[in-house]
């Protein structure tokens, strides 16, 4: 396993996540997986084995069975791992059961960790952006947890450039604890991360997590173009995130994710995630899984080392086109470039 710093922090984290996803299956999430407490330990187990250290959940995951799983199977065992949760979704009917008010942050949290049988979590993310709640009253929450110690880091999810940025200045102006990472969602069909959100990571030093980075397994080489739908896959349950914009594009990507894993002998999903593993201010990847197979096939990622060739061929098929004022910045401002800029840019400029 390798281990990587979280942003600017001194934590080291594997570069593999497991994420907790399909534990309990309750409500919608029986699409995904509906692994009880036999199956996610023998999971749980096999992660460790391979040196994962972190381990991804959220309190509206089954409605918090996903917590409830994972703190019944790493105890004893809860002081050699991390643990990652989150709150702002609805867990509930209740006027405040949503959000990141104070009420339901400090709530939330304490609810999360008596699932968790932990007193804290390591890395606490804000699951969404709450546009009714001031910024101040969600970092001074966050505050609050931290000086309990009931939380160690936050981070934000699913938020854009300016609302990562606008709790960042928050903080600063404030002295109250920053967002040290986000999680993102990030893969060779859906880039549009490299406008702002990893520039962002860059120029800020925040650790980027990304979640389901194999597209809810469409990028596996499983889900074809013209085949029907795999049965027992996410898809065929009726999944539909993430939202595919482009299906030709993204049967293009999968062609050459299977043709440069043939080459390499290894599949098309280790190829997907070597990729990320080598772009810019990636962390670790949140991968999640059914069974055993899934997981070992992913393990071996970690040791796959994609040629210039490989990448450029990957980024020809799956760039996304450079909007305003990002072509602007290409054709007048290069000269000029930060390391942030050339998080985007630096697979465009030969064009």
């Amino acid at each position: 396993m390798e281990y990587r710093q979280l942003g600017r922090t001194g934590l080291r984290v594997s570069v593999l996540t497991m994420g907790t996803f399909t534990f309990g299956g309750s409500g919608p999430f029986a699409m995904v997986g509906q692994q009880g407490v036999s199956d996610a330990r023998r999971l749980v187990d096999l992660c460790i084995d391979n040196g994962v250290n972190l381990f991804d959940t959220a309190n509206m995951y089954s409605n918090g069975q996903s917590e409830e799983i994972l703190g019944e199977v790493l105890e004893g065992r809860r002081d050699k791992v991390l643990i990652n949760s989150k709150a702002r979704m609805r867990i509930g009917d209740g006027p405040n059961d949503e959000g990141v008010s104070r009420h339901h942050l400090i709530r939330e949290c304490e609810r999360s960790l008596k699932r968790l049988r932990t007193d804290h979590i390591d890395i606490y993310y804000m699951h969404e952006w709450d546009g009714q709640t001031p910024v101040e009253e969600k970092l001074a929450a966050l505050d609050t947890l931290m000086q309990q110690g009931k939380i160690r880091y936050i981070g934000c999810s699913n938020y854009s450039g300016w609302q990562v940025m606008k709790s960042l200045a928050v903080s600063d102006r404030d002295r109250r604890p920053r967002f040290v990472t986000q999680q993102i969602h990030y893969t060779l069909e859906a880039r549009e991360a490299e406008y702002e959100l990893l520039p962002i990571s860059v120029d800020q030093g925040l650790g980027v997590l990304v979640w389901s980075p194999l597209a809810a397994g469409l990028l596996t080489g499983k889900h074809r173009r013209g085949q029907p739908t795999p049965e027992g896959s996410r898809q065929f349950a009726g999944w539909t995130e993430p939202p595919i914009r482009d299906a030709e594009k993204l049967w293009d990507i999968v062609e050459v994710l299977i043709q440069i894993g043939a080459e390499h002998n290894v599949s098309a999903a280790q190829v997907a995630l070597a990729w990320l593993l080598g772009r810019p201010a990636v962390t670790s990847l949140v991968i999640g899984g059914r069974n055993e197979t899934q997981f070992r096939d992913n393990f071996k990622a970690i040791d796959l080392r994609l040629t210039d060739d490989d990448r450029a061929r990957l980024n020809a098929v799956s760039r996304v086109p450079l909007i305003y004022p990002y072509w602007h910045q290409r054709n007048f401002a290069t000269d000029r470039f930060s390391d942030a800029d050339w998080a985007l840019h630096r697979d465009y400029i030969a064009d």
